[in-house]
């Protein structure tokens, strides 16, 4: 038997409306409620650079790891398989956060997901987007202007989408503590693995100032691996 949830709602995301256009995705506004916003926040991992980490590489305290055994719980994914119509049972997950972005245009370029993942959960954890800029679009190409819908990366907020060759969604640059995390289905344990050991590699250079200048200039095609 499935375990409960501990802090995600599972009517909200439940009643969360499938959207078709311009790819398979559905957005649950508060998929956290905010009572649950400062344990989690308090023991969330502190991220010092820009980017991405693999959650094998942070720390963090019990109340985030519950937050995590929520989205790694059969339940969850059942949930997303009968919305969307998909079996993910036998699938790998895997999970990054992002803790602070730079402003830097690198960040929040416009991409698909790669075709190694089957199914990708966004799950915005920021205590407060004062911004205009930032904000997560769902994108009909490769433009980031060219915007189908889009939500600030604010405590509790989710979007699940289908991930295929015109899965574009992305963001505009801008410098702030941008916390969220990414959760998705890949299509091989190996995948999952090679995932994890990219981004310890990546963790590893942006923790050495000369080469986390050089992580910072790089060309997106060079350091994601196409993803």
């Amino acid at each position: 038997m499935d375990k409960d949830f501990i802090y995600l709602d599972e009517a909200a995301i439940a009643a969360a409306v499938p959207r078709t256009d311009p790819y398979d995705y559905a957005f649950v506004e508060q998929a956290i409620a905010p009572v649950h916003q400062a344990a989690v926040i308090d023991d969330a991992p502190r991220i010092p650079h820009r980017g991405t980490y693999g959650i094998p590489n942070l720390r963090y305290g019990p109340a985030f790891d519950r937050l995590l055994g929520d989205l790694l719980n059969p339940r969850f994914r059942r949930l997303v398989e009968a919305k969307f119509g998909i079996d993910l049972s036998h699938a790998y997950p895997t999970i990054v956060m992002m803790g602070n972005t730079s402003g830097h245009y690198n960040e929040g370029y416009a991409h698909p997901d790669s075709k190694h993942k089957l199914f990708t959960v966004i799950l915005g954890l920021s205590p407060e987007w004062p911004h205009e800029r930032g904000r997560l679009r769902v994108l009909r190409s490769n433009s980031r202007d060219d915007m189908a819908f889009e939500f600030p990366p604010l405590f509790g907020k989710m979007l699940m989408f289908r991930v295929c060759d015109h899965s574009w969604h992305g963001f505009l640059p801008q410098k702030g503590q941008r916390m969220s995390l990414q959760f998705c289905w890949v299509d091989s344990r190996v995948y999952a693995w090679k995932t994890y050991a990219r981004h310890a590699l990546s963790a590893f250079a942006k923790a050495v100032p000369g080469l986390r200048q050089l992580v910072g200039v790089m060309p997106r095609k060079f350091r994601k691996g196409g993803e």
